[in-house]
């Protein structure tokens, strides 16, 4: 069932029921993060490992330190300058969400997305909603309520329409457990916007950063393979790949050829409905020219490469 009612749509999460919300970044399937029957359920619907996090999302910053044990300097910081927005802070979790919303990490990620109609729902709902990407596990980002329910159909009680995503790619991770801050996985707001509002020089990824949402190796995959190149005219058989490259890329011979727009932003925009639609061209693979490094651009190119993993689907989310 689909609605633009956020009232309904909170009353149903705090039922219990599992509500598909729109965010500036991707549709998210949502249930109330303190349930965790809900929460089983949710994870079931989208086949996605219990070990794997998901995102809290919140209706407004002055929520967040609820959430988690502790409230540092740096999360205000970042909280003040993006939220609503499209940011993530992981941190050392209070208490107040279940455990299945965590995947076992002993860490939350918080968020306070900006699309109205979902923090009036969020509001209704008297919660805070854990919500990852309103798709099956593995599979590509869902960016308006059609692409939802193509994927999801009646396994979601109610779709919240609140029209096409404005950003297209998902938020950027923000990990502030360690002594310096870092970026578990890139989206619009860059590590340069976070290092330029905290004064801080960001640290390195490793093997102790916290397990966070959207960073296994393999990742919103289409079903058709996906190859990255640098330059159409070196790919063989082109008749058979579909080409996604951004405006005026010199291309012939493609099954067909998608626009993705003139600048990273467009692209980004555009990135899941263009793999999905290329899914369903008849070709037999996806040939893609990302936009260059810098800005959104890294974070498309992020979601591409791991696209192009083509793992196995429980090796996916």
């Amino acid at each position: 069932m689909l609605t633009d009612d956020p009232q309904l749509a909170g009353e149903r999460l705090r039922a219990g029921g599992l509500v598909a919300l729109p965010t500036e970044t991707v549709y998210g399937l949502a249930a109330d993060a303190a349930d965790a029957a809900a929460l089983r359920r949710l994870y079931a619907v989208k086949g996605r490992p219990a070990d794997h996090p998901s995102i809290v999302h919140l209706a407004d910053a002055a929520d967040a330190p609820a959430w988690a044990a502790t409230w540092p300097a740096a999360a205000q910081a970042l909280a003040d300058a993006y939220w609503p927005g499209p940011l993530t802070l992981v941190l050392p979790t209070g208490g107040r969400a279940a455990p299945e919303a965590l995947g076992g990490t002993g860490t939350i990620a918080l968020r306070v997305p900006d699309h109205p109609l979902t923090r009036a729902a969020i509001r209704a709902a008297g919660t805070g909603v854990a919500a990852p990407s309103a798709n099956r596990f593995g599979r590509v980002s869902p960016t308006t309520a059609l692409h939802v329910a193509e994927d999801l159909g009646r396994d979601v009680d109610l779709i919240l329409d609140g029209g096409p995503c404005a950003v297209g790619v998902e938020s950027t991770i923000v990990d502030l457990t360690g002594e310096r801050p870092r970026i578990l996985r890139p989206g619009a707001i860059t590590a340069a916007m976070v290092a330029a509002t905290l004064a801080a020089e960001l640290g390195p990824v490793g093997p102790d950063a916290p397990r966070a949402p959207g960073t296994l190796a393999a990742h919103y995959a289409p079903h058709l393979p996906v190859v990255l190149v640098e330059d159409p005219a070196a790919v063989a058989d082109p008749g058979s790949s579909v080409l996604i490259a951004a405006s005026g890329t010199a291309a012939s011979g493609f099954h067909a050829v998608v626009d993705a727009g003139p600048t990273a932003a467009d692209y980004a925009i555009r990135l899941y409905a263009l793999l999905r639609a290329a899914d369903r061209s008849g070709a037999a693979r996806i040939v893609v020219v990302p936009p260059p490094p810098g800005g959104i651009g890294d974070a498309v190119r992020d979601r591409l490469r791991r696209a192009a993993r083509g793992a196995s689907a429980d090796e996916r989310t």
